[in-house]
């Protein structure tokens, strides 16, 4: 009985000559230890994000489901008029962008559930983020390919149109077609053979190449191959349908000259009506599709393009890591958007929209000016009379 009360006496003395913050740190270290281990795997995911990539996903397959059914009912319009190069391309944009969204946003949308369902990011595997980076590359690049090779596909058509009708046929742009893909999926599928690597970025639900922190010389090699490469074909875009643009307003304005002319007084009706018809044209539908298209392509993927090289250029930035995974990540979710917008852009932009926009409005002008041509010899027979 002396011995039991002596050893509770020992642990009441020992436990109250102990300080109360001794314990509290202890407490701080094992649960700074255990949310070490949590950090680690990742940071929690957000339901949001997975809502947001199923929205993004479905609703950007629908727009491109709906476009291509658009582009296959006026297939016998471009047929008609030798614009199936045109339309060959365009399909292939579109399968492009459809492809894009279907198979990257199902590996995403993977993660998103593994995540969800752990309540913490793990970082995948590296055979599947080898995969999922190959995709990314692949349907990044195919896009800003095909709209280059759109454009100028239209600023041949346009400035030497006998050069395009003799030698600018639908097999040559299926060549095309296949040297732009094979051309994308070679540079995809070189990190697979160990020449350069995918890492997985932040918040872990998607994979690419690295683009910051320390790499090896083939990441960086990589990266600027496909920065480069993306840009150019941007810049090519531009250029293109600025040289379109400038032929077709040269012919417009030709074409006024020619009506103006005392011999023309005649035939102003029809020539009102063939240049209105002209100005509506399918020339002119395809030259507004693909002007949007390209600003849609710079303002969506030039952030996330120029980004991506300068930071090869400057390895030591002023941001803070967290800063730089939010901007990429940013840049990533707007380039996505180019994927949604392009179809948008021949869901809306039509000849039947273009025609009830643009002619309605420009067919007026001809109407007035041939009433005051009746009414000016009239005006005379009275003044005579």
């Amino acid at each position: 009985m002396t011995l039991k009360m002596g050893t509770s006496s020992i642990l009441m003395t020992l436990f109250s000559t102990s300080s109360p913050s001794t314990f509290h740190q202890s407490l701080k270290i094992n649960l700074s230890e255990q949310s070490g281990q949590n950090s680690s795997t990742g940071p929690p995911i957000k339901s949001s994000g997975l809502g947001m990539s199923c929205f993004t996903m479905t609703f950007g397959a629908i727009c491109n489901l709906t476009a291509l059914g658009i582009l296959a009912k006026s297939r016998v319009r471009f047929r008609r008029r030798s614009k199936a190069p045109f339309l060959l391309l365009t399909v292939a944009l579109l399968l492009a962008d459809l492809g894009g969204h279907v198979i990257p946003g199902a590996f995403a949308l993977y993660l998103h559930m593994k995540q969800r369902n752990k309540m913490q990011a793990g970082k995948p595997t590296k055979e599947f983020c080898q995969i999922f980076g190959a995709t990314m590359v692949f349907f990044g690049l195919c896009p800003l390919l095909l709209g280059c090779a759109m454009a100028v596909e239209r600023c041949v058509a346009i400035t030497q149109p006998f050069f395009h009708a003799a030698m600018v046929t639908l097999a040559h742009m299926v060549r095309v077609v296949f040297f732009l893909s094979s051309l994308a999926l070679f540079l995809a599928v070189l990190p697979l053979f160990a020449v350069g690597t995918y890492t997985t970025q932040f918040p872990g639900t998607w994979c690419f190449l690295p683009v910051h922190g320390s790499k090896s010389k083939a990441d960086t090699n990589m990266v600027l191959i496909f920065s480069c490469l993306g840009l150019t074909a941007l810049a090519l875009s531009l250029l293109c349908n600025i040289l379109s643009s400038v032929a077709l307003l040269k012919a417009r304005i030709k074409s006024n000259t020619v009506n103006t002319k005392p011999g023309a007084q005649r035939t102003r009706h029809l020539s009102s009506a063939s240049t209105s018809s002209t100005f509506c044209s399918l020339d002119l539908e395809m030259m507004v599709q693909l002007a949007v298209i390209t600003v849609v392509s710079c303002v969506c993927w030039g952030p996330f393009l120029i980004h991506i090289l300068v930071v090869q250029f400057n390895q030591h930035p002023r941001a803070t890591e967290h800063e730089r995974d939010g901007f990429i990540l940013l840049g990533l979710r707007l380039a996505s958007w180019n994927q949604i917008l392009d179809p948008w852009v021949y869901i809306l932009l039509r000849r039947a929209v273009l025609y009830r926009v643009c002619c309605a409005f420009y067919t007026q002008k001809p109407t007035v000016t041939e009433n005051s041509s009746y009414a000016e010899p009239n005006r005379q027979a009275l003044s005579l009379q």
